[in-house]
């Protein structure tokens, strides 16, 4: 399988949401979802959407992925990079993060039976994921010291 993309090689642009709520003991959390080909834990993302704000795209791959609605950023938290493995070849794509404050988490949603999701503290959740980047991301945000006034503070309006 070779590295290379359908448009001449060129990096892809995706979207992806950073679920975090606070937990019960008041610290902050990040929802993990398998991924549906290697299994492996990622967060919800996908292409970008035409006539959508790419912040209302990653909220609606959280609520398709993770079952998950809530407030989204405007402001992306990061990115990270990795290759996206397609029928016969690989992609390499630029992912950009944004943080969504999760209000609730439905019982049912579009992928419930296709991938895992599981709440995680945020340093567990950097040790899971394989992109480097991404867990750097997620190690950002333990660094920032998110409690509730810092996700408000970071947080636009309800998708």
């Amino acid at each position: 399988m070779k590295k290379a993309g359908k448009k001449g090689g060129r990096t892809r642009a995706q979207i992806a949401a950073m679920p975090v709520r606070l937990g019960v003991d008041g610290s902050p959390e990040i929802l993990l979802v398998t991924s549906r080909t290697t299994r492996r834990w990622i967060v919800p993302k996908g292409w970008r959407m035409k006539d959508r704000k790419d912040a209302e795209a990653a909220a609606i791959e959280a609520f398709e992925e993770a079952g998950v609605v809530g407030r989204v950023s405007d402001t992306p938290a990061g990115s990270y990079s990795y290759w996206k493995r397609m029928a016969d070849h690989f992609v390499l794509c630029e992912v950009t993060l944004y943080l969504l404050e999760v209000e609730r988490q439905l019982d049912s949603w579009a992928e419930k039976d296709e991938r895992r999701s599981q709440w995680f503290k945020l340093a567990d959740a950097a040790d899971l994921v394989d992109e480097p980047e991404l867990r750097s991301a997620i190690r950002n945000l333990s660094a920032e010291g998110l409690d509730r006034a810092a996700l408000s503070a970071r947080i636009a309006a309800p998708v």
